[in-house]
């Protein structure tokens, strides 16, 4: 899940004419160098194209096949008021010539897709059943930086052309931020229904689910392993009274701070919980590396002001890191190819001096 605040529509239609214009340019600069978009120090990347260009683009995640991407966007010159899911066919290239196909409403607010075993539907979470415009985005609570937890958000099932073929989820509250195993045959989500944000299982057809995780505190973003037998995830753990009462203060209201969260894994079935990381400040989005053996996530623990986020990798078995992107403003929502060749993520990087958040894809380098 990720939240965007936006500019004025004036000042987005503008920037967003000046993008257009310089499409063509961008597109013979990433011909003639593929790896202008590449910083020095980024030794596992290579060959980085950017796929869209405007707007705040971000969790991309590629089809079983590893042709097609599905990912989420507010592009305002694309006529999106807040988050819409889209998906895209790689072998065309990138997005300058206009907006891919939408797999959403168009309703609501969207968030965190994911392809279905055989590449012809999509999961995503929808708002739209409880309202047809977009939810107003919640200001800073006392001065922090809040996500919304909206009641309204279920899981559904679309097919390419964006006809909704099922609704998995049915309890009162927040369901979203689901992905599917590698394996094809389960789905891991974030719930409410238990009073706390835990993750939950169930099987590919929604059926069957079960919590596998307990302690207070917000459980997301999760992923499977690619043999489907473990699931890594973001969590914060509030300890103190003050932090317990600050957090339960909060989600009552629908929110969450994500200003302090490490990195766990566990088994498939919730057992064998370990925490990976304890770097403090804000580390999320994980996904597994092709081997099983180390995780990519995001990370401001390195940055003084923390707005700065980019991507490490860590092992699980010495937990040696080292850092894998260097923007200076944000990298994040790292994903590997099925077969480990390509990795896809969300970067500031080369966005004419806007806050635009592009996808962007590079060859991967062990």
């Amino acid at each position: 899940m990720v939240n965007n605040y936006w500019m004025k529509f004036f000042k987005t239609a503008i920037a967003g004419a000046l993008l257009v214009g310089s499409l063509s340019i961008n597109a013979y600069a990433q011909e003639k160098n593929a790896d202008s978009l590449r910083y020095p120090q980024e030794k596992h990347l290579r060959n980085i194209r950017q796929l869209t260009f405007g707007g705040d683009n971000a969790e991309a995640y590629f089809s079983f096949d590893g042709q097609k991407i599905v990912f989420q966007s507010n592009y305002k010159m694309w006529g999106l008021e807040c988050d819409q899911i889209f998906y895209f066919d790689l072998r065309e290239g990138d997005m300058s010539k206009g907006r891919p196909q939408m797999v959403s409403t168009s309703h609501g607010r969207t968030t965190c897709s994911y392809f279905m075993p055989g590449d012809t539907t999509i999961l995503y979470a929808s708002t739209h059943l409880g309202g047809l415009t977009c939810p107003v985005a919640p200001s800073r609570e006392g001065g922090k930086y809040v996500w919304q937890i909206h009641p309204d958000y279920d899981i559904f099932v679309a097919d390419l052309k964006g006809n909704i073929k099922k609704k998995l989820t049915k309890h009162k509250g927040y369901d979203a931020e689901a992905t599917v195993s590698p394996k094809g045959d389960k789905i891991v989500f974030t719930s409410m229904r238990s009073g706390d944000l835990e993750l939950w299982v169930m099987n590919i057809d929604g059926s069957n689910q079960k919590r596998i995780t307990k302690d207070l505190g917000y459980d997301g973003g999760a992923f499977f392993s690619p043999d489907g037998s473990k699931i890594v995830f973001r969590a914060s753990r509030p300890k103190t009274p003050e932090q317990i009462k600050e957090y339960k203060d909060l989600l009552k209201k629908g929110l969450v701070q994500p200003t302090e969260m490490e990195i766990f894994i566990c088994d498939a079935d919730g057992s064998n919980l370990k925490q990976v990381t304890n770097l403090g400040k804000a580390n999320w989005a994980p996904f597994f590396h092709p081997s099983g053996k180390k995780i990519l996530f995001s990370s401001n623990h390195a940055s003084a002001r923390g707005f700065q986020f980019n991507i490490y990798m860590i092992d699980l078995e010495t937990g040696n890191m080292e850092q894998v992107t260097y923007d200076g403003v944000f990298d994040s929502f790292p994903m590997f190819s099925p077969d480990g060749k390509k990795l896809i993520f969300s970067s500031n990087r080369n966005n004419n001096g806007t806050k635009d958040t592009n996808l962007f894809i590079a060859d991967w380098v062990d």
